[in-house]
């Protein structure tokens, strides 16, 4: 099934989406593959947010707030969701877990990417609207959806159920 098939089947059933990527041979590929879109979606979805601050803000240019931002998604964020995929493995151990860290990396890697889609709209509200309550509640949700794909997942990968 293809990517954006699972990401609109996760925000109703994380845990399937989880389990039937979970299902095929370990490739290591495929993880890092999710974890590279979601970055450069995430990327993309910061390009109105530097243009509305670069022009109210003319101290420092549009190209260097988009090369700062590149440098965080996409260089830096895949080093940090290895380094949490593998902490919450090792957390999840000590509760019982019964995972691998590749299943926790699937977990972790495909809740950004499901999310990712909605990031790209808040990127729109916080460059066309700006600070407020619209971008709180794109936060909140983002964030809500996340933790919701995220949990399902790594359960999933730990305990094998759901």
């Amino acid at each position: 099934m293809a990517f954006t098939t699972d990401i609109l089947a996760s925000y109703l059933h994380p845990a399937r989406a989880v389990r039937r990527i979970l299902a095929g041979p370990v490739r290591e590929d495929r993880a890092l593959i999710m974890l590279m879109a979601a970055a450069a979606i995430i990327f993309v979805a910061q390009w109105p947010v530097a243009a509305r601050t670069a022009h109210f803000d003319t101290s420092v240019p549009l190209e260097a707030r988009l090369s700062g931002m590149l440098l965080a998604t996409v260089f830096l964020l895949p080093l940090v969701a290895y380094a949490l995929a593998g902490a919450s493995h090792i957390i999840m151990r000590s509760f019982g877990g019964q995972g691998t860290f590749y299943g926790a990396r699937i977990a972790l890697f495909w809740a950004l990417l499901a999310v990712s889609p909605i990031m790209l709209f808040q990127g729109l509200v916080a460059g066309m609207i700006g600070p407020g309550p619209a971008l709180s509640v794109t936060g909140m949700i983002i964030f809500a959806g996340f933790i919701w794909i995220w949990g399902a997942g790594l359960y999933v990968a730990e305990f094998g159920a759901l």
